[in-house]
């Protein structure tokens, strides 16, 4: 059974509607959210960074996720709107507060450094108007090699038709040049009627030209890579994650004894000579 998630739910200061938010997507099969904190700043006027709410103030206990029975997790997102490239500093102390750090370039050098430079998880393709810039491969394949992935939101589409035409098309010139990998599809939903299931999702990535499997992928598994991307990318070193198989653990219940005084292969070679 898959892991589905929404990364990018449109923080509000009606705690009630972002709780109702939540709920909602537990109850659609999402096992994780993202509070998303947009910062745009200004030309002139200079804006600090917001600081995210702590989960326990905005909802006292998390909604248990459909099918899962278990808690829904909620991570905290920052997605900076970039105009200017002093607008993203790579080394300010406010954005270690978030989970995921995501940026949204305006011009085609901040897409380019975005994708091969800026030390994000995410670059947010914009949906509410044409983009002023063509996607080129070069750009686009150095962001997945770096394990940078794209989203784009469904939620503009949904509220306008003007909006709608500009998503399909933004989507489809992004498909066509990253051939369906590293993408994301989320939501920015600010309302819970916004709000769409995961297989919902799915074939609505089929319109945005992804395939079958990325098109699935896009909700899973590819999700799940950005938020072991963030992981690693806040340790600095690496995250390593360890199982033990049912053949390992196997041959470990067929071992000798620690007191026999000789290893298995030793006492292969020992008959082998003796024969």
């Amino acid at each position: 059974m898959s892991v589905f998630m929404d990364l990018n739910l449109s923080f509000t200061a009606e705690r009630s509607r972002l709780k109702t938010l939540i709920e909602t997507a537990a109850h659609l099969g999402f096992s994780t959210v993202a509070i998303n904190y947009v910062f745009e700043p200004a030309t002139k006027k200079k804006q600090e960074i917001p600081t995210p709410t702590p989960i326990k103030e905005l909802i006292d206990e998390l909604p248990v996720v459909q099918g899962r029975y278990r808690p829904i997790r909620v991570l905290n997102r920052l997605t900076v709107v970039m105009s200017d490239s002093s607008h993203f500093r790579p080394n300010a102390a406010e954005y270690r507060c978030f989970d995921l750090l995501s940026v949204q370039p305006t011009t085609e050098k901040l897409f380019h450094a975005a994708c091969m430079i800026y030390d994000v998880d995410i670059i947010c393709i914009s949906v509410t108007e044409k983009l002023p810039f063509f996607f080129k491969r070069a750009p686009v394949n150095g962001a997945i090699d770096r394990g940078v992935v794209f989203e784009v939101s469904y939620s503009a589409a949904i509220r306008d038709s003007t909006r709608r035409r500009y998503t399909i098309a933004n989507a489809i010139s992004l498909m066509e040049s990253c051939k369906g990998k590293n993408v994301i599809l989320s939501s920015a939903a600010e309302k819970p009627l916004e709000l769409r299931g995961p297989y919902d999702i799915t074939n609505l990535g089929l319109l945005f030209g992804l395939s079958d499997r990325d098109a699935k992928e896009a909700v899973s598994s590819t999700c799940r890579s950005v938020v072991l991307h963030a992981e690693t990318r806040k340790s600095a070193s690496g995250i390593v994650y360890t199982m033990k198989t049912c053949s390992e653990s196997s041959s470990q219940q067929e071992a000798p004894p620690a007191d026999s005084g000789e290893a298995p292969a030793a006492k292969r070679a020992k008959l082998h000579l003796t024969d």
